[in-house]
């Protein structure tokens, strides 16, 4: 079984995830599914298949997220002593050469990799050329959007 680096935030939102799914969503769904039984036939019943297909989602997601943390490697930033040198976990604070836009991203695992919060994937093309890199290096990386050149402003491990 490969481990997977995952940040300490990253596993904490898992574990909670679960508990949500575990302890709330579970006795709504087998309520759903008890609601709907009662109401008679049950190869006509879209309530209940709904329900059924809907607890099929969730077992499926707590497997998911039991397998996640099981093959969890947690890096804690915050404990490693890296300054200026790009490492998983570190938030970095890029300026594009290009454009002036400025940006930063943190470089987490797999399942917390998420563009929109700028939480990054270490394996992404932007997370492979940044790792490794330090501060006020220039970094030019070849992405499925072209050539993207960067000066790595500020790298932190919060």
């Amino acid at each position: 079984m490969e481990k997977e680096p995952i940040t300490l935030k990253g596993l904490k939102k898992l574990k909670d995830e679960l508990i949500f799914l575990k302890e709330k969503k579970r006795p709504e769904i087998v309520a759903a599914i008890a609601e709907a039984r009662s109401h008679g036939d049950l190869k006509e019943n879209a309530e209940y298949h709904a329900a059924k297909e809907e607890q099929s989602h969730n077992e499926g997601r707590i497997t998911e997220i039991n397998d996640i943390i099981a093959r969890a490697n947690v890096v804690d930033v915050t404990k490693l002593n890296n300054e200026g040198k790009v490492i998983f976990g570190s938030t970095v604070y890029l300026e594009n050469l290009d454009t002036g836009e400025k940006i930063d991203y943190q470089i987490v695992g797999k399942d917390e990799a998420d563009l929109k919060n700028k939480l990054i994937y270490f394996q992404s093309p932007i997370g492979k050329g940044l790792i490794g890199k330090n501060k006020n290096d220039l970094v030019e990386i070849i992405t499925p959007a072209g050539t993207k050149n960067f000066e790595i402003k500020d790298v932190k491990y919060i």
